[in-house]
């Protein structure tokens, strides 16, 4: 009756007013989870499929979570409008923005956000890689095209078909680069991707996910050219990139 045009959503207001006149009540933590959703859309819409899943609890592990700390009480108004922030709560609103895709989920991250554990991977990996290229830099005393001079080849941790039996390099050429731009390429991606990513993901699935693009890579290249020498963390950047295009899409 309310949605005559049969498009699976009403406006908020009639919502509302259905709920207080229903002899059967629902549960008011249950409510407001809704009443969240439907702020978090454009239209202030309550969606039908919305009210089944919550109702049946058919949502995602962090949604489920939300509904049994329900009794908490949560600010209505969009994360967004959220005022009077320090810095480090405002980059926590702005991961949650960047990495999850529902009103509720973002909420629920923003107000249970704990600094502990801190996401120190991406960052020890950047320092790293770092080091390392300043390292031979002043070794070889080239910072750019690295991997020319026959020294910087010599090195236990490039990675080269030829040595794949040393099974170490097939990760440790990540620490490598060819020069400046690859290594500022690389560290600035894995900082602005993969901090955020950590941050609500967690260490161990953003370390299996890096380093399994980093394996890939060496995989790939044992595959595709025999002859070719391999640096650089570019193959988990792109599992960063690609992990990172699904939040996009959602």
């Amino acid at each position: 009756q309310l949605d005559p045009e049969n498009t699976g959503f009403i406006g908020v207001e009639t919502f509302a007013s259905l709920v207080h006149s229903h002899e059967l009540p629902l549960d008011p933590a249950k409510l407001d989870m809704l009443v969240a959703l439907a702020q978090g859309n454009d239209e202030g819409q309550v969606c039908y499929q919305e009210l089944v899943d919550l109702i049946s609890s058919k949502r995602s592990s962090s949604f489920k979570r939300a509904i049994a700390n329900g009794q908490r009480a949560l600010p209505r108004d969009v994360l967004l409008d959220e005022t009077g922030l320090g810095i480090y709560k405002r980059f926590v609103r702005y991961v949650a923005y960047e990495i999850l895709p529902c009103e509720m989920d973002r909420r629920w991250y923003f107000y249970q956000h704990r600094t502990c554990p801190p996401p120190v991977f991406m960052a020890a990996v950047t320092l790293t890689q770092i080091i390392v290229f300043l390292c031979y830099g002043a070794r070889l005393n080239k910072w750019v095209l690295q991997t020319y001079h026959p020294e910087y080849m010599k090195s236990p941790l490039v990675y080269h078909p030829g040595h794949r039996a040393r099974a170490w390099r097939f990760l440790t050429y990540m620490f490598m680069h060819v020069g400046l731009e690859q290594l500022g390429f690389n560290a600035l991606l894995q900082l602005m991707i993969g901090v955020p990513l950590e941050m609500v993901h967690g260490i161990l699935r953003i370390s299996f996910l890096y380093l399994a693009g980093v394996l890939a890579g060496s995989l790939t290249v044992s595959i595709t050219d025999m002859r070719a020498p391999l640096v650089g963390g570019s193959g988990g950047v792109y599992a960063l990139c690609s992990a990172h295009l699904a939040n996009v899409v959602m």
